[in-house]
């Protein structure tokens, strides 16, 4: 065999494929060592293209017109004790290598399960928002140009970050109100309003991870009522009308939503919800193994497809014939035509140990 250069480096085009989505390994045996999967969903042979570290509890952020991969991750100096540096971490989109960081105040990080609106964009994609636990919860508002702290914002037991208007973002509350807050130039709280029983906590407790439509956030219950939201001024405003994602034949009682990542979007607007047969008290992390593709417009249910293995997070890619990507709880990845409903490929369980996230950059 010919001699190989050492090192052999290859990079990834400044402009990823609409075929290309981020799978979040939280690498349950290993939480420390967490990992961000770049793959390939229409590439058989070798779908992952390549990782990026995400340490414990870490949460992502995706810029295109930046070329960059925000982690807000924790570590710790010895590992697993130690001092503890809490950090947003950038990374370039072409390389996977680190350009900088923005290390965050206090230890203050909140460390969770993954779930995307712990970390969010706002002000046109400037500036970073994160969520902390202490137990008290706040958010940091951080300028990801100029790479500083600008603010923390305290939250009246308030949970999830949903940007919100220009220049702000909203968070629900244990109460079942929602607190949407309006930021100044220099990130601080301009303005604040509570706005009061925007869910029925007790009857139709819904899933913190909404399809985000243009301005429009979707939500599911965990029995499986659509309700939308419009985010697009300072104080987030219930669209009126909640409806349900439909009934069907099978259940073990019941159908119901449930999984990590349990609803997503497409770019024409249809909402897709992982549905479960076997829905119960407490199954609504469970997973599901059928999609119900709505149509929010008609408010209606228009597709059923059948999953092959019991998926926990679901994603839809912006190709011009979209993709729907399950990622199952056996570690396999599953890819479906979207439009048809039909099986497509398995990626296997080669790109991620304990894939929870699917984020469509």
């Amino acid at each position: 065999m010919p001699e190989e250069t050492l090192p052999s480096v290859a990079k990834l085009p400044t402009q990823w494929p609409a075929s290309w989505v981020l799978i979040h390994d939280f690498r349950f045996q290993s939480i420390v060592d967490g990992r961000l999967a770049v793959v390939d969903t229409a590439d058989p042979v070798r779908p992952l293209k390549g990782l990026v570290r995400a340490a414990q509890f870490a949460n992502m952020l995706v810029s295109r017109e930046r070329g960059e991969i925000y982690t807000a991750e924790t570590f710790y100096s010895r590992l697993s004790r130690g001092e503890r540096t809490d950090a947003i971490t950038i990374w370039d989109m072409a390389t996977l290598e680190p350009k900088g960081e923005i290390v965050l105040p206090g230890g203050k990080r909140q460390q969770s399960v993954t779930y995307p609106h712990l970390f969010q964009f706002t002000n046109d994609g400037k500036w970073a928002l994160i969520a902390n636990f202490t137990p008290a919860q706040s958010v940091t508002v951080v300028d990801l140009a100029a790479r500083k702290i600008l603010n923390e914002i305290d939250l009246p037991g308030c949970a999830q970050i949903y940007p919100t208007g220009v220049r702000g973002f909203t968070s629900l509350c244990a109460d079942g109100s929602a607190f949407s807050v309006t930021l100044d130039d220099k990130g601080g709280a301009a303005s604040s309003k509570t706005v009061a029983k925007v869910q029925d906590i007790d009857r139709q407790p819904l899933f913190g991870t909404p399809a985000i439509v243009g301005k429009t956030a979707w939500f599911v219950s965990f029995y499986g009522m659509i309700q939308g939201f419009d985010l697009s001024g300072e104080v987030i405003r219930p669209l009126p009308g909640s409806f349900s994602v439909g009934t069907a034949e099978g259940g073990a009682p019941e159908w119901r939503p449930g999984g990590w990542e349990v609803i997503h979007a497409d770019a024409a607007g249809r909402l897709y919800v992982l549905m479960s047969p076997y829905g119960k008290e407490g199954s609504h992390k469970d997973g599901g193994t059928e999609v119900w593709v709505i149509d929010p417009v008609k408010k209606a249910r228009v597709q059923r497809i059948a999953l092959k293995g019991q998926s926990v997070a679901i994603g839809v890619t912006r190709e011009e014939q979209p993709h729907l990507v399950a990622a199952r709880a056996d570690g396999v990845i599953d890819v479906y035509d979207a439009v048809s409903g039909a099986f497509v490929r398995t990626l296997g369980a080669t790109v991620a140990a304990n894939p929870i996230m699917v984020t469509v950059p």
